[in-house]
């Protein structure tokens, strides 16, 4: 049985963002105010206009914190798009956890080092372990024009089939 819908119990792809947040609300602790669902980044490169979906975000003490992606197929080849997403979505700074799952697999990225931190949907950190984290992340803007347009067209490149 698949990881996502042992956690979840989701069978639709439709449902996916509401079932991760009910995961998050009452197996992890999250209070649902802090949970976006459905977000997205549109980029244009080459006259090709792409709209990125963002399953999730949580905020913590209102800073995005975590990002979530939900998308079949291999979560390896998700990862680097995640992270893209994770460093542009909020313009105030990036977003330092991004979290990757496919609905079998599941890892969760620093964004700044693209490190594993975790690597199930067990393994996500809880709302108050997430509070705990908080003072250790970092929350640093993406300062640099030239980067930020390289992690548009990462995410542009990534997701012009999704």
């Amino acid at each position: 049985m698949r990881e996502f819908q042992r956690a979840t119990g989701c069978r639709d792809e439709a449902e996916e963002p509401e079932r991760i947040a009910q995961f998050l609300e009452e197996e992890k602790g999250y209070n649902a105010a802090d949970i976006e669902l459905r977000l997205t980044i549109t980029t244009r490169f080459n006259d090709e206009e792409v709209v990125s979906k963002i399953t999730l975000l949580v905020r913590v003490d209102g800073k995005a914190t975590m990002l979530l992606r939900y998308a079949p197929g291999s979560v390896v080849t998700r990862e680097r798009s995640a992270v893209a997403a994770a460093r542009v979505l909020d313009p105030e700074h990036q977003i330092p956890l991004v979290v990757v799952t496919n609905g079998e697999e599941t890892v969760l990225l620093d964004t700044y080092k693209g490190k594993r931190l975790a690597e199930s949907m067990a393994e996500l950190p809880t709302a108050v372990a997430l509070q705990e984290m908080v003072s250790d992340l970092r929350y640093e803007s993406l300062d640099n024009p030239k980067k930020e347009d390289r992690e548009r067209r990462v995410l542009n490149a990534f997701d012009v089939d999704l």
